[in-house]
């Protein structure tokens, strides 16, 4: 257990977070400014999953080149790396959002905020899981570093 602690809590972590800022304020930048900016919280259900998935679109191409190189230092070329990591993204966001949704709304439900802020902060939660989930996706599925 240990050493499976001291493996995930190593300097690839921090690097990932740092890769993290970045993908994260083009991200969200997305995602809030469709939701927001151009109104997308108008149309529901819709809206929300448009603007998330935007965020996830914007922020995993940076994601992809930034952590591929400087957070995992992966050196594989060829599109089996490209397809585990759009499928880890694609795992991650149907997941991390897919349960955001319903626990918001248990959470959020009987507190009368506006479908507006409660879907913000649904989209907020759902980020917080996504993030966990993906570095443990590209840690040991995505950028895996294969064993001799």
């Amino acid at each position: 257990m240990r050493s499976t602690l001291k493996k995930i809590l190593d300097p690839t972590m921090f690097r990932f977070f740092l890769v993290g800022i970045v993908n994260t304020l083009v991200g969200m930048s997305t995602m809030f400014g469709l939701y927001n900016l151009a109104g997308l919280y108008r149309w529901g259900e819709a809206g929300y999953w448009i603007s998330s998935a935007a965020n996830y679109m914007a922020g995993s191409v940076v994601s992809f080149f930034l952590n591929k190189r400087f957070t995992f230092r992966n050196r594989e070329r060829g599109w089996g790396v490209v397809l585990r990591f759009a499928v880890n993204i694609a795992v991650c966001y149907l997941l991390a959002y897919g349960l955001a949704r319903p626990a918001a709304a248990w959470v959020l439900g009987g507190l009368g905020l506006s479908s507006q802020l409660q879907g913000n902060l649904t989209m907020l939660a759902g980020s917080g899981l996504f993030v966990v989930m993906n570095y443990l996706g590209q840690r040991f599925f995505a950028f895996r570093t294969r064993q001799s």
